[in-house]
């Protein structure tokens, strides 16, 4: 994974925009790949499903909370990607209170299948979704790459550890010094 370039992809996403008006002032957008990733040196960490216990609780309000020690990293933006639709998505961030982590809606899972992360979690009821994992992405390149232990279709764990902000915060600052 180290070196490669990410896919491209366009994103379907929904954006405030208060001259829609009413009580939803949201308007869909299209986001590129390159709107992402092109000319920054980012953080992306993708996760089984919004709302889920480990995404919710630790890993999500965990990147949230470290923004300001991965900025002093060198990092420009932390990005949230699951295979999940814009809507979703939105609420999720909204009911987690996020200023500086960005969601992506993978909606269709073409990103994650590209990158060769998608994973059936049918054994849960959610069809097909991320492996979690995390990256350091420069300028739409693979840096550096975190992903759980056991890849599998309808693991009966959810790993966490290798992609969390606490272990690519001690990476970087192990790539840094040496």
């Amino acid at each position: 994974m180290i070196g490669r370039k990410v896919p491209d992809v366009t994103f379907r996403t929904r954006v405030r925009d208060e001259s829609v008006g009413g009580p939803n002032p949201f308007r869909w957008q299209d986001m590129t790949s390159d709107d992402y990733f092109k000319g920054k040196r980012v953080i992306l960490f993708s996760l089984p499903g919004a709302f889920t216990p480990t995404c919710s609780t630790y890993q999500l309000p965990d990147f949230e909370k470290m923004y300001p020690e991965f900025q002093a990293e060198g990092i420009d933006e932390i990005y949230c990607m699951s295979v999940n639709d814009a809507f979703v998505m939105n609420a999720w961030a909204k009911g987690q209170n996020l200023q500086n982590v960005k969601v992506i809606p993978d909606g269709s899972g073409e990103f994650t299948r590209k990158m060769g992360m998608l994973v059936a979690k049918d054994n849960l009821g959610f069809g097909m979704r991320s492996w979690r994992y995390a990256a350091i992405i420069n300028d739409g390149v693979v840096e550096q790459w975190f992903e759980e232990e056991g890849y599998s279709d309808n693991c009966e764990s959810d790993p966490y550890g290798v992609s969390s902000p606490q272990n690519i915060m001690e990476k970087l600052k192990e790539k840094k010094a040496a």
